[in-house]
């Protein structure tokens, strides 16, 4: 049978692909603006049905039905990367959160610590060799349907075909619902004037030549819409944005002096507007892969003049960084920020970069604190932490002895921090 005979024997609606879920399952979503809703909202109308069902997922976009107080029961998540529809629910104690590194994620259905039943995911159509693209997310999709015993494929007119290690063959999938629906997007944030303010001081770290890693977020775009004028810079990210096309267009981004991967673009996800997902497809400038590649931090580590940006909850005055919980409440994930800062350290030329504002809720809370709250978690250690930076400065960490990297974080502080955190590093037991 040939591939299209096949594909056509795959279709189904999206209620009969859904009926391959039995009750102790344990499923994997497709995440970001790859988030197969159509077919979680299917499974949404199953609950009734179902019982002890384990969502797998990274950080998922748009509505998560499946989190719901009256899901309870029927499916529980195991979240590697905590977002708005999960966080209440973790919360609640009724979903569970994994604290794991983005690059090992995919090891988990390879080397089968979480065994797969079901693979939810969302791709382009087929090619005309019966490939069809993960799009605008491969990250560990793609270990997924290579290890779960069913795979289902959301596949959508919409989705752009992006190129890289992202292929799934038809072959390889049981059952197809497709669809034409508009992929979701992520419109840009207007940078605030101190996401500005930081933006300006991460500039001039930057080299000619370098290669970036940026996140989502206003200091993210901040620093992209302020690169003008650097010359020859690349990329290898977890996440392409609508602000690294701008940086394309305007030559800044060329990635022709990148140490490997020349002339080439390289994430795990891409997350924006139509006209970023429109840019993408079929673009060979671009290549997407799996998250245990583009977060290797072995393979980060050989960009020479590696620039990775991250940002942060709170950072306390030797440099510990929480920035997955607020307190013991899980806010979000490790995801990638310790694979770049790792990989920017061993970079010839690299610089890892935490950013952060000065304060929160209103300057009445410093982020740069004496400790870490009570039941916060470290994420980036301070043996890892080489320059961090807000609105007023950049500390340079790397190679400094507790004292000296307190004095440089307080110097960074919000003035009206400081005094209380000269005199917590006087008298530390007060």
């Amino acid at each position: 049978m040939n591939w299209l005979d096949q594909y056509k024997s795959k279709v189904v609606t999206v209620e009969e692909a859904v009926k391959v879920v039995k009750s102790n399952d344990r499923i994997f979503l497709s995440g970001n603006a790859a988030t197969p809703l159509l077919l979680t909202e299917a499974l949404a109308k199953r609950a009734q049905e179902l019982s002890n069902v384990e969502v797998n997922h990274i950080l998922l976009f748009g509505g998560d039905p499946l989190s719901k107080p009256d899901m309870n029961n029927h499916f529980r998540h195991n979240s590697f990367f905590v977002g708005p529809g999960d966080r209440q629910s973790i919360a609640d104690g009724i979903s569970d959160y994994v604290p794991i590194h983005l690059s090992q994620v995919p090891s988990l259905f390879c080397d089968e610590y979480i065994p797969l039943d079901v693979a939810f995911i969302h791709v382009s159509p087929p090619d005309a060799h019966g490939f069809m693209s993960f799009g605008v997310e491969c990250a560990a999709s793609k270990a997924a349907a290579e290890n779960a015993k069913i795979v289902i494929a959301q596949v959508n007119e919409c989705m752009p075909r992006t190129l890289g290690d992202v292929f799934i063959h038809v072959s390889r999938v049981h059952k197809i619902v497709e669809c034409s629906i508009p992929i979701m997007e992520l419109k840009p944030t207007t940078a605030s004037d101190i996401e500005a303010k930081i933006a300006d001081f991460i500039t001039p770290i930057i080299e000619d030549g370098a290669t970036l890693q940026l996140g989502i977020g206003g200091i993210p775009d901040a620093v992209l819409a302020r690169i003008e004028g650097k010359q020859h810079l690349g990329i290898h990210t977890e996440m392409i944005s609508d602000g690294v096309v701008e940086a394309i267009e305007k030559g800044i981004i060329t990635s022709q002096k990148k140490t490997i991967h020349s002339g080439k673009v390289v994430a795990t996800f891409v997350m924006g507007t139509k006209k970023l997902y429109d840019y993408v497809h079929n673009n060979p400038l671009f290549e997407i892969h799996p998250c245990d590649y583009t977060n290797n931090p072995f393979i980060i580590a050989q960009n020479d003049k590696m620039v990775a940006i991250n940002s942060c909850i709170e950072v306390d005055i030797t440099g510990q960084v929480c920035a997955d919980s607020i307190g013991t409440k899980i806010y979000s994930g490790f995801g990638g920020q310790v694979d770049f800062v790792r990989g920017a350290a061993h970079s010839k030329g690299g610089k890892p970069i935490i950013a952060l504002s000065s304060t929160t809720k209103k300057g009445t809370v410093s982020r740069i604190v004496p400790q870490l709250q009570s039941g916060a978690g470290v994420v980036t250690s301070r043996a890892d932490v080489h320059y961090v930076v807000t609105e007023y400065g950049v500390a340079s960490l790397h190679g400094k002895n507790l004292h000296q990297r307190a004095e440089a974080l307080i110097a960074i502080a919000h003035p009206s921090f400081r005094q209380m955190l000269e005199e917590y590093l006087q008298n530390p037991k007060c």
